[in-house]
């Protein structure tokens, strides 16, 4: 099967927008799929790894782990347990949503997918990991967020900005993009306004289907605001010290890397341990007391462009989780770590 024909078994994919109505169409595009790459014997470019992005949905709606060609020693978590392949979500999918964002780490075989999906006829948020090992699915890493007023959102938002697809001018290092991204959770990390943030001016933040800070027209024109209306930009919450309560954010996975575009996607734990970490100063002198009044862990999945050293676009979704929980991929001392791993 050449690359053109794998092309157009994609787009054959995309064209059945309701699964349950061509489950059989979908399954034969996800084997012919699955076969066109075993005979490719070239590592799998960007078109690959999305590809495999829309048969996983695919698979995933059809209940069928097998439309997918697996390592034979797969690993799959959902919310950071391990679960076996066909189990969570593959038995409640019913059809895939209105939103997709898919990123690409080509160097080393990574694909992500920020989307919309929907669970037993309601609306989810859907993040899925997928890492590549010669043509083959060897890693399912997956975050179902099960709250139908942020997948209502994004599916009102409907098209992600074009800014994530757009390559940049001047490419950085796979180091210096991890370095630049992970400054941002540094700088929320028991913020006190006063670091150095790489914040472009621009910047305009899209949270759970909502604009946090920016513009929302940088966002999309259909894209909701924040609920006072007002416009705080990204540099101003920093530098604000407005994030005092976020004790610790840690386990940070910068898993996939895009130097041709400047995108960095990480999976994270954001730690508000409550009690007196409630109470803090902001850089105007003003005294406040904010974030949960209990130990509380926010399970995040963010994206970040990074054009000239400084993060325009971020777009996250996430949920909160037993407090302190692991991701599942990591060893205890990792999960308890600050340090970024690439």
């Amino acid at each position: 099967m050449t690359r053109k024909g794998a092309a157009n078994c994609i787009l054959h994919l995309r064209h059945f927008r309701h699964p349950w109505r061509s489950a059989a169409a979908l399954g034969a595009a996800a084997l012919f799929y699955s076969a066109s790459l075993a005979a490719q014997p070239r590592g799998c470019d960007r078109a690959c790894l999305e590809g495999f992005l829309d048969f996983y949905i695919a698979a995933v709606v059809a209940h069928d782990a097998t439309l997918l060609p697996l390592a034979s020693d797969v690993k799959f978590t959902e919310n950071g347990q391990r679960l076996p392949l066909d189990d969570g979500l593959w038995h409640t999918a019913t059809e895939r949503g209105g939103y997709t964002l898919k990123l690409a780490d080509v160097e080393r075989s990574q694909a992500v997918l920020i989307g919309t999906i929907r669970e037993a006829g309601e609306r989810a948020v859907l993040v899925a990991r997928l890492g590549i090992e010669r043509r083959t699915v060897a890693q399912i890493e997956t975050l179902v967020i099960r709250d139908a007023q942020v997948a209502a959102r994004l599916d009102e938002i409907g098209t992600p900005r074009r800014a994530w697809s757009e390559p940049v001018a001047e490419r950085l290092a796979r180091d210096e993009l991890v370095r630049v991204a992970n400054a941002y959770f540094s700088g929320i990390e028991r913020n006190d306004g006063k670091g150095n943030y790489p914040l472009a001016e621009n910047c305009a933040r899209l949270e759970n289907g909502l604009v946090l800070a920016g513009d929302p027209t940088l966002v999309s024109p259909r894209a909701n605001g924040r609920p006072s209306g007002a416009q705080v930009g990204c540099l101003e919450q920093f530098r604000s010290g407005i994030f005092f309560y976020v004790t610790r954010i840690r386990d940070r996975r910068f898993v996939l890397v895009d130097p041709e575009r400047g995108v960095v996607f990480a999976l994270a734990f954001f730690d508000n341990a409550g009690g007196e970490s409630r109470f803090g100063t902001l850089a105007d002198g003003r005294s406040v007391e904010s974030g949960p009044k209990i130990p509380w862990t926010w399970a995040i999945a963010e994206a970040f462009k990074i054009e000239r050293g400084l993060i325009g676009p971020v777009e996250s979704v996430l949920h909160q989780v037993p407090y302190g929980m692991g991701s599942g991929w990591s060893t205890w001392p990792e999960s308890l770590s600050s340090e970024p791993r690439n």
